[in-house]
C-alpha cells in the first residue's frame, strides 16, 4: 500500500489488488453534524445534487458517463462524512477518479434540477417514515443526542428540504469541501506509484496553489447524553424496540475494540450471537435482532434493535436485560473468548476481501486516524481484548443509570 498527503492537505492511499475492476472513493469529512447555519439535511441533499451538473457536464452526461463503460457511480452521507465512490474496469480508473473530483469541486446545482431532486428526497423521507424499524432508530438518536449536532436526521425534514436553494448548496460546498478534509482512496490492479502520480495530477488540477492551513483544530461540542424510557403509540402490528446508550468514540482505541467485540457477541449478524440464539433460534419471538455500534469522533452509540409481536414484548426485553447482566457479571471462558475473536476476525476478513469495502474502509481510516490500519494491526487489537475488557465495556455502555429505551407499539 502507498499512502501520502498532498501540500493542500488531501490524504490518499493506493492498494494493489488482483481484480479486473478498479475502485476509487473521495471521502469528505463533512456530514449532518456540520449543518449549523444551514437547513437540516443539507449535507445529504448536496450529496444527491452533486450529480446534477458540473461546469463541464450535464446531469444526463454524468448519469451515463460510467454506465456506458459498465461501471457504477454512487454516494452516501453519514453524520460525519459525504463519500463519492465508483467502480470501473481497471483501465478506466482515471476516468472515474477525474469524475469524482469534478463532481465534488465543480458542481453547478442548476435550479431546475434542484427542484426536481427535492421531490425525490421528500419521497425518500416519507418512505423512511413508513419503516418503523428505521424511524425508531432515528428518533432514538435524536433523543439521546438532544442539543448536540449528532441529533439531526441525515435526511432532514420535508419542510427543510423544500427551503433549500442553489445558492445555499454552493455556500455549503465552498465552506465545507476543503482539501484538508478529504481523502482519496484507490484499490486497483495497477502499479501503486503510477496511480499515486495520477492522484497528484488531479490534486494539482483542482487545488492548484492551495496550501493546508497551519492550524485546523475543530473544537468538540460538549454535551450530556439524555437518559429516557419512552413508549410511543404507533398502532403498528409489530412492536419495535431500541435499547442503548452512548459508547466509546473513534479515538478511545482499547475501549472501542472491546465494544466492537461485545456488540458482535451480543447481537452480531451470526445466528449464534446471544440475542439471535435466544430470541429467534430458541424461542421464535423475533424475526430479527441486532446490536449495532456506531463510532463518531467524540462519542459513539451502541443500540440493540428488535421487532416482535405485542404479546412477546416483555419477554424479549427481559431476555435483553438478563443477557446484558450476564455479560457484566460473568467473564467469558478462555475458549469462548477465543471463539468470539475468531468469528469476528473471520467476518472482517470476508467483508474486507471486497475491493469496494476495502476502498471505503481506507477512506474512513485516513479521515479518522490519518493512516490506514492493516489487517495485522486490527488482529493485534482484537486479540488483545480480555474477558475483563468485555465486562468493563458491558458495564460502561449498559449501566442502568445511562441506558435508554424507546418502544413503538
Amino acid at each position: 500500500m502507498r499512502t501520502g498527503r498532498a501540500g493542500c492537505g488531501l490524504r490518499y492511499a493506493v492498494k494493489r489488488s488482483g481484480s479486473a475492476a478498479g475502485y476509487c472513493a473521495l471521502s469528505i469529512k463533512c456530514g449532518t453534524r456540520d449543518e449549523e447555519g444551514y437547513h437540516s439535511g443539507i449535507a445529504h441533499f448536496v450529496e444527491h445534487t452533486l450529480f446534477k451538473g458540473t461546469a463541464h457536464k450535464s446531469a444526463a452526461v454524468i448519469n451515463s458517463y460510467l454506465d456506458k463503460l459498465g461501471g457504477e457511480l454512487n454516494a452516501y452521507t453519514t453524520k460525519e462524512e459525504i463519500v463519492l465512490h465508483a467502480t470501473v474496469l481497471k483501465e478506466d480508473l482515471h476516468k472515474a477518479a477525474g469524475l469524482l473530483f469534478e463532481l465534488a469541486l465543480e458542481p453547478t446545482f442548476p435550479e431546475k434540477e434542484i427542484e426536481t431532486e427535492k421531490g425525490v428526497v421528500i419521497d425518500e423521507i416519507i418512505s423512511y417514515k413508513d419503516s418503523p424499524s428505521d424511524e425508531i432508530y432515528d428518533m432514538f438518536e435524536e433523543l439521546l443526542f438532544a442539543g448536540h449536532p449528532l441529533s439531526s436526521p441525515i435526511l432532514g425534514t420535508k419542510a427543510s428540504v423544500r427551503k433549500m436553494s442553489s445558492e445555499e448548496l454552493r455556500a455549503f460546498v465552498r465552506e465545507k469541501f476543503k482539501p484538508w478534509k478529504m481523502a482519496f482512496t484507490v484499490v486497483v490492479d495497477e502499479d501503486e506509484t503510477k496511480v499515486e502520480k495520477m492522484i497528484l495530477r488531479l490534486v494539482d488540477k483542482y487545488f492548484d496553489g492551495v496550501l493546508e492551513p497551519l492550524k485546523q483544530e475543530e473544537e468538540a461540542v460538549s454535551f450530556i447524553p439524555a437518559v429516557f424510557d419512552r413508549t410511543v403509540n404507533r398502532r403498528n402490528h409489530q412492536v419495535n424496540c431500541v435499547i442503548g446508550s452512548t459508547a466509546p468514540s473513534l479515538y478511545r482505541e482499547k475501549e472501542r475494540i472491546a465494544a466492537v467485540l461485545l456488540g458482535n457477541i451480543l447481537g452480531g449478524p451470526a445466528t449464534n450471537s446471544i440475542l439471535n440464539s435466544v430470541l429467534r433460534e430458541k424461542n421464535g419471538w423475533v424475526y430479527g435482532v441486532e446490536c449495532s455500534y456506531t463510532q463518531y469522533s467524540d462519542t459513539g452509540i451502541m443500540a440493540i434493535c428488535l421487532g416482535c409481536d405485542r404479546e412477546n414484548t416483555e419477554r424479549c426485553l427481559a431476555v435483553v436485560d438478563k443477557e446484558i447482566a450476564r455479560l457484566q457479571q460473568e467473564p467469558l471462558s478462555p475458549a469462548r473468548l477465543k471463539a468470539a475473536k475468531k468469528q469476528l476476525l473471520g467476518q472482517l476478513a470476508i467483508s474486507g476481501d471486497n475491493g469496494e469495502s476495502q476502498c471505503l474502509s481506507m477512506g474512513k481510516s485516513l479521515m479518522s486516524y490519518g493512516q490506514v490500519f492493516t489487517s495485522g494491526r486490527n488482529r493485534e487489537l482484537i486479540e488483545a481484548v480480555t474477558s475483563e475488557d468485555l465486562m468493563n465495556a458491558a458495564r460502561e455502555i449498559f449501566s442502568p443509570e445511562k441506558t435508554s429505551r424507546l418502544i413503538f407499539q
